[in-house]
């Protein structure tokens, strides 16, 4: 089967240092991600983001693609041709945003409260989104999930999006620096992803995934094959032996937009010899 769809993640994947499509991790000027975008487009592979991002701000990186379908806040809500499709479960968007609803449950004032000094809302990004509430700092995402059960928030959950770079000074003590999305129980990129998959109506062996979290990896379950950029190896080793998980997982040479290049050509390739 030919290569139809290939779901990429956009910071510290796609995108380089300063969230730039145009540099690499380095901040060197690179135009691999660029480069991978054009190899797809060439080969009639559409190419869906998919991001923690707010809705704005991913639809305009997919428009400048030439792209009509999109995921954003964490897999919340997939836009299929522009058409919305949420994945949030009982919480739906109405007179209250479900960022709202969730301000209103009191889930983000319990982490806040109780991590104090260990998570943050990750200013300025944090504002006016509609579904997740967008922290950072250092927590077990898994600990912070029993504890939302144990205060009857099991509807909602914890996403580790991967190390930032932004810190305020309350956390300067902490070793690395992580961002976080409290969201809907329901909501998931690896479930965006399967719901664009069969709306699509293309199989498993007909479609990739790049990203650099254990969010992006679990995204493995849905597509033929997916690529770790050699960066989220660099900024969690423990995702080495996360890839153990999934056979159809690895990990690219190169980071960011580098390694969207090598895993978007090493697959048209290799599709090309298979057939030929």
């Amino acid at each position: 089967m030919s290569l139809r769809c290939a779901y990429l993640d956009l910071d510290g994947t796609l995108l380089g240092r300063g969230a730039s499509l145009l540099h690499d991790g380095e901040g060197n000027i690179s135009l691999d991600g660029v480069r991978a975008v054009q190899a797809c487009l060439r080969a009639d592979v559409e190419v869906v983001l998919m991001s923690g991002r707010r809705r704005a701000q991913v639809a305009e990186d997919a428009r400048l693609l030439g792209q009509r379908s999109f995921i954003f806040e964490a897999g919340a809500c997939v836009v299929l041709e522009g058409e919305e499709h949420w994945l949030t479960g009982e919480l739906v968007p109405g007179e209250l945003t479900i960022a709202e609803q969730i301000e209103n449950k009191g889930a983000p004032a319990l982490l806040l409260e109780r991590y104090q000094g260990r998570l943050e809302y990750h200013e300025p990004w944090h504002v006016g989104r509609e579904v997740s509430h967008l922290f950072r700092g250092l927590v077990d995402a898994f600990e912070v999930d029993r504890l939302l059960l144990e205060h009857g928030h099991g509807d909602l959950r914890l996403v580790d999006n991967g190390t930032v770079t932004r810190r305020s000074p309350a956390l300067a003590g902490l070793p690395q620096v992580r961002g976080y999305h409290l969201v809907p129980a329901g909501a998931s990129k690896v479930g965006a992803v399967a719901f664009h998959r069969r709306a699509r109506g293309l199989a498993r062996e007909q479609t990739i995934a790049v990203g650099n979290s254990r969010e992006d990896l679990a995204c493995a379950s849905e597509v033929g094959a997916f690529w770790l950029v050699a960066n989220a190896i660099e900024h969690d080793p423990s995702l080495a032996s996360a890839l153990g998980a999934y056979d159809n997982a690895r990990v690219t040479q190169a980071g960011n937009g580098g390694g969207v290049y090598e895993a978007v050509v090493s697959t048209l390739v290799g599709r090309q010899l298979e057939i030929g």
